[in-house]
């Protein structure tokens, strides 16, 4: 039987569509022209003056501390989560389960404007700190769903065992969980950080006027046109971005497979 060529041509103008405006960017962003409608010969200048420009180094300084503090929260959120629910039993165990994922679901949009009432409610000044919540609470999820299947795919014996020969609780998480969840949990800190670096819905809602993020310089300065400036600031962040989803998933492969080696040697 002749194999169809339809999901391949279907993927394949999948990935033109998504990538090609990717490749315009990163090519007009060696322009030497400062019009992005033209190209007058190749240049490194706009990324020379990426490291000239105050107002996109406080950018960058603000979205790397709020993207440390939010992965950092996140993790120690998501792994307690995770923990705890590997604990309960009950029915309600699935509804709360749906309930840690909703962030990742729900529109950012909704959630921006949620956060800004919930904030606005309690009198709580828009800033940095506001930011910090804001992206910890959208990043949880992430954390949570990487340890909670790490946690699955580890043999509860070796806990047991642990108990057995006169560990604590705490010795025992020390000593023989974190260590084999320790993976998932850079995994996903990582991917965390990824998504709190590139966020621009949410934090345009949550933020004060004298903070302001990356992303958010950004999208202010496209209103007044595309510059090469922009483009090359672009490039620079979509290969971070790239390069930080790429480690994500090697340590996450990482961690599956020393599980697998784990299972066959018993």
């Amino acid at each position: 039987m002749k194999k169809s060529k339809i999901p391949s041509i279907y993927i394949t103008i999948l990935l033109i569509l998504m990538y090609l405006p990717m490749v315009f960017i990163m090519v007009y962003s060696l322009n030497e022209n400062k019009l992005s409608t033209s190209w007058t010969g190749f240049s490194l200048k706009w990324y020379k003056m990426l490291w000239e420009d105050e107002n996109l180094l406080e950018g960058l300084k603000n979205s790397l501390i709020l993207g440390g503090l939010s992965c950092l929260g996140a993790a120690v959120i998501g792994t307690a989560g995770a923990l705890g629910m590997q604990k309960i039993q009950n029915r309600s165990k699935r509804v709360v389960e749906y309930l840690s994922t909703l962030p990742i679901m729900v529109p950012e949009i909704i959630l921006g404007m949620v956060f800004m009432t919930f904030f606005s409610l309690i009198g709580l000044k828009l800033g940095m700190l506001t930011l910090v919540i804001a992206h910890t609470a959208f990043c949880v999820p992430y954390l949570f769903l990487q340890v909670k299947a790490r946690l699955v795919g580890m043999d509860p014996s070796l806990e047991e065992a642990a108990r057995d020969l006169g560990a604590g609780p705490f010795r025992v998480f020390w000593d023989i969980t974190l260590p084999l969840i320790a993976p998932a949990i850079c995994s996903g800190a990582i991917l965390a950080f990824a998504m709190s670096l590139d966020d621009v819905v949410i934090s345009i809602f949550v933020t004060g006027a004298v903070t302001n993020t990356l992303p958010m310089i950004i999208y202010t300065q496209m209103k007044l046109g595309v510059t090469p400036e922009i483009n090359a600031l672009c490039t620079v962040m979509l290969g971070v971005t790239l390069l930080l989803v790429l480690i994500s998933n090697w340590v996450g492969n990482l961690s599956g497979r020393d599980g697998r080696r784990r299972s066959q040697k018993k």
